[in-house]
């Protein structure tokens, strides 16, 4: 009987989700469980390894028992994840050796404004498409060699291998499978975007031995089965794996150059396809958008906005103002404005265009009338705001963005939908299926096995939920985005970096 599902493993900043995905493209189960992050000092956020592990083991069996599919129903399992964030881990046993250190880590600040001070950044970035910033893989590996018990030792004997989540959790699965693939690789500092090959020179400047790095193979490809991994009546393929930011563009039919997403999560990622060409923007990045079986490499373009649902996790977990997101939406609508009251979400330094890791968060023009209303409706216009910054790089390197497509839990607040599609002065495309991530996943997994055919026929399935249109007059986007930059200005460069 031919398989006729797919799994797709998305593995997030904050939480796990599993789906169940048919031929037709439809979820047909779905199972998520909360991630606690971990911020052992200041600027440091990471998170248990083995905590994500069983999260996966368990997510999955969860979905297979609602969905009603039994294992052979199944063509595959595919993965989407959290991209930067690394793991080391023992190669004969695949316990991690330490927490994971997550994306938005900013420990490694010193070591990358040595780099910079050294001359590196201009030939890092040439060959990369990346800044010189914490954010990326390459200087968390190396500080985890130089702060660990023997790691480094143990590393050049080979005992140690180093990854992204989804080569953990693929090494985990196979028992023992050790790869990656170009999207994910493309985000560690340590890959030559036009080889989509390891790079010699890289692993010297920052102190880290090969062996410790997968091999890349193809995204969508079957890299080994789940064994008795799972505890299930079988073996599932483990045949595909995405960035989570490239499995949304793919499940939203950005196929061709022009096309562009925003992922509104954790963070916000605004990814532009470009297809076959490698643009350099000084504030932006390059990465790797899709490789085989799609065809040639394509890139894309990307604004990393590293603060947007955390600001929003943040009026509910730290301050206490509301109790759920939902709630925003009514909270920003209740007053006419913002009454000048501007926050920068700055919890762990800005990305992208800013690209400064010592702005802290700030909020600015408080005063007696202040009310929680207004703090609300300036946490989400400065995620509509950032995102104005992100799409004005790409206009000015003559990538401009004419439409928007949405995704994440944040696509489902309606005010800010409504907000963002004025200021921008464009239509915002949102996806039927809010979780696009894990659907990405699915349709590398179910290209891998041929569930589906082509690029083409996946992106068929996709389908929209609502559309925004700018609605002319109800927001003054000059006056706003000056104001706006002002306050970012004044976040800037306040904190000192950690040591």
């Amino acid at each position: 009987m031919k398989a006729s599902c797919v799994v797709a493993v998305d593995q997030g900043t904050t939480n796990t989700r599993v789906l169940v995905v048919d031929s037709a493209g439809r979820v047909i189960a779905d199972s998520a469980r909360e991630l606690p992050l971990l911020y052992p000092r200041p600027g440091w956020v990471e998170l248990d390894p083995e905590r994500i592990w069983a999260d996966v083991r368990s997510l999955i069996g969860e979905s297979l028992s609602q969905s009603g599919c039994s294992v052979s129903d199944i063509a595959g399992i595919g993965l989407a994840n959290q991209r930067e964030t690394v793991v080391l881990w023992e190669r004969s046993t695949g316990r991690p050796v330490s927490n994971a250190i997550v994306w938005h880590d900013r420990r490694t600040t010193p070591m990358c404004q040595r780099l910079v001070a050294d001359g590196a950044e201009g030939w890092v970035r040439e060959r990369t498409g990346l800044v010189l910033d914490p954010y990326f893989s390459a200087s968390k590996i190396a500080w985890l060699l130089d702060n660990g018990a023997d790691l480094r030792r143990r590393a050049e004997r080979g005992e140690i291998c180093a990854g992204t989540i989804e080569s953990f959790l693929i090494f985990r699965l196979t028992g023992g499978v050790h790869v990656t693939e170009p999207t994910n690789a493309s985000r560690t500092m340590l890959m030559d975007l036009v080889t989509l090959a390891w790079d010699e020179d890289l692993f010297e400047l920052f102190n880290i031995p090969r062996v410790l790095l997968p091999e890349i193979h193809a995204s969508a490809e079957v890299f080994g089965e789940t064994k008795a991994s799972l505890g299930l009546d079988g073996d599932i393929p483990v045949a595909g794996a995405l960035g989570d930011q490239q499995s949304a563009l793919f499940a939203q039919a950005c196929v061709d150059p022009g096309l562009a997403k925003n992922t509104y999560g954790t963070g916000s990622f605004l990814l532009e396809n470009t297809g076959a060409q490698r643009c350099t923007v000084d504030n932006l990045v390059v990465t790797v958008a899709f490789s085989a079986p799609f065809g040639p490499v394509c890139y894309a373009l990307e604004g990393s906005i590293f603060a947007t649902g955390a600001a929003v996790q943040w009026l509910r977990d730290g301050l206490g103002i509301i109790k759920s997101a939902d709630e925003t939406a009514e909270l920003a609508a209740s007053v006419p404005d913002n009454d000048d009251v501007w926050f920068v979400p700055a919890l762990g330094g800005l990305g992208a265009p800013h690209w400064d890791p010592e702005a802290r968060g700030t909020l600015l023009g408080v005063t007696r009338g202040t009310t929680k209303a207004h703090i609300v409706r300036a946490v989400l216009e400065s995620i509509a705001y950032q995102t104005l910054d992100v799409t004005e790089a790409m206009a000015a390197a003559g990538r401009p963005v004419s439409e928007l497509r949405a995704d994440g839990g944040g696509s489902a607040n309606e005010w800010l939908m409504q907000f963002q599609s004025d200021l921008l002065g464009m239509p915002i495309d949102v996806c039927a299926t809010v979780e696009t991530t894990g659907l990405g996943a699915a349709y590398c997994a179910g290209l891998a096995t041929g569930l589906w055919r082509d690029q083409r026929e996946v992106a068929r399935l996709r389908e929209s939920g609502r559309r925004y249109e700018p609605q002319s007059g109800r927001v003054d986007r000059r006056q706003g985005h000056a104001r706006w930059k002002e306050a970012v200005e004044r976040a800037g460069h306040w904190a000192v970096a950690p040591g």
